[in-house]
Formats: structure tokens, C-alpha cells, sequence
């Protein structure tokens, strides 16, 4: 399964009616990329993660600006190398070694796949 796969399974994994796999949609519904409407209502994507942070006692996970908090929230590996993969994967054309840059660009791209994808976002997220 692809990384953003992975992130998407750990916040509509329990919401299967709610979420379309990254890059499909339902029959009937919107077109791929489309936040899905109708019957099925909007994940809200920060009530899932903050629990996700919550069971990880005594870490300060900072999700809603991090990449590598997020990943580690959802229990998902943060590492240098699943970082390049996730990039390479979401089509990143920057330089993977200037991780910093490289991490900005991820969560953007997470936060707004997840936002095509049927998720809530709180208001503080740009996407």
C-alpha cells in the first residue's frame, strides 16, 4: 500500500462510507479529486488525528503543521527515507535533501488530497 494510502486507511479506515480511495470516486458521485456529496458526510480529519495524538501520552504531536507529527500520529513511519517515498509518490519535483522544503510541501499536499477526498479540515489549515 502507498504511504498516502496508509495516511488515508488511518483517517477513513472507519469511515469507509464517507471516503473515497485517493484518486477514484464512488459511482454517482463527484468526479476524482471532488470532495464526495449527497448522503455521505465530510470526515472531520481533525477529530480522528487528535485522538491519534491523544493515545500517544506525552508526546506534543504538532499535526496541523507537520508532516513527521502527523505520520507519527497516525502511526505511520516518519522516517527521512518513508518522507522521500510519500514525496515521490505525491509528485514532488523539488530536492528531496533539502528535507525542510520538502516537508512544507508534503503536509500541503496531504491536507489538500485529504480535503478532495471527503476531509474536514479546521480553518487554521491552508490547502
Amino acid at each position: 500500500m502507498s504511504i498516502f494510502g496508509k495516511i488515508m486507511g488511518a483517517i477513513f479506515g472507519s469511515h469507509p462510507a464517507s471516503a473515497a480511495p485517493a484518486g477514484s470516486a464512488p459511482s454517482g458521485s463527484a468526479p476524482a479529486g471532488a470532495a464526495p456529496s449527497g448522503s455521505a458526510p465530510a470526515v472531520d480529519v481533525a477529530s480522528i488525528v487528535d485522538a491519534a495524538v491523544a493515545a500517544h501520552k506525552g508526546e506534543k504531536l504538532e499535526w496541523r503543521t507537520s508532516i513527521v507529527d502527523l505520520m507519527k500520529a497516525l502511526d505511520i513511519d516518519s522516517s527521512l527515507a518513508a518522507r522521500k517515498d510519500l514525496a515521490k509518490e505525491l509528485g514532488y519535483s523539488g530536492d528531496t535533501n533539502d528535507s525542510a522544503s520538502m516537508n512544507v510541501w508534503l503536509h500541503k499536499q496531504v491536507m489538500s488530497k485529504l480535503a478532495a477526498n471527503g476531509g474536514k479540515l479546521p480553518p487554521e489549515i491552508k490547502h
